[in-house]
């Protein structure tokens, strides 16, 4: 009975620990929290006035948060919240489908770049397999999930073969838009993260996470949104509005 206990408490620390092979530090500057009423998400500044997440992130009464690090930290500085103007959906997006999950977000003002703020770079051409990638988002507290996430946590991550994304995802199609990320297929241990993580790849924004069958910050591979097939529609949307 002891060492069922005992067993019980070492795999409950381990679940509150969430993931021994994260990288902590700073949030990456590109980085945004979109905290609202539902669940927060993951966003991008890629422009001045506007920001990319996934089209299947709920928002209402969104609040934009650059800066953050420990959103469950009301005291931390350098924080900058702002609200948004609108909210545009890919015009193909299907709450069905993972396809087309793209969204942007234009902000209420002009963000100007400082050291804790930037925008991320667009990508110019297709990523080949086997690049590394930078994947971020938050982390939830395991033991306490009453609480917004406290960690901010990055994975470095290689772009896999459409192939072997097809073996770890047999139930989807992915298609050319789709780029897939990480190592491991499946789901390892428990976890809670943010939604809509993106893949920096070469200093780049190439992805924006739509599903995994576990967790991106634990390597688990992520089937992503691939930014250079939807750079038609970004710049067009950004010009038109």
């Amino acid at each position: 009975m002891k060492f069922v206990f005992l067993w019980a408490l070492i795999n409950l620390l381990g679940a509150c620990a969430f993931n021994p092979d994260h990288i902590g530090g700073k949030t990456p500057p590109y980085l945004v929290y979109l905290k609202s009423d539902y669940l927060p998400c993951t966003g991008v500044l890629i422009h001045p006035l506007w920001v990319i997440t996934a089209a299947h992130c709920n928002l209402p009464k969104l609040q934009v948060v650059l800066g953050v690090t420990n959103p469950s930290d009301p005291k931390e500085r350098n924080v900058e919240i702002i609200g948004h103007e609108k909210m545009i959906h890919h015009p193909y997006y299907s709450v069905s489908s993972i396809e087309y999950d793209l969204m942007l977000i234009k902000l209420k003002r002009v963000i100007r770049p400082s050291k804790y703020v930037e925008m991320a770079e667009l990508p110019q051409y297709i990523i080949p397999k086997n690049t590394m990638c930078t994947v971020s988002t938050w982390a939830y507290n395991l033991c306490d999930l009453t609480k917004d996430p406290d960690t901010l946590q990055t994975v470095n991550i290689s772009v896999i073969s459409k192939t072997d994304c097809d073996n770890a995802y047999k139930a989807y199609n992915i298609k050319e838009n789709m780029i897939c990320v990480g190592i491991v297929p499946g789901r390892r241990l428990p976890c809670k993260e943010v939604s809509a993580a993106p893949a920096v790849c070469d200093g780049m924004l190439y992805g924006i996470l739509s599903y995994a069958d576990g967790c991106v910050l634990r390597a688990d591979v992520g089937i992503y949104a691939s930014i250079f097939h939807y750079m038609t529609w970004i710049e067009e949307t950004i010009n038109n509005n």
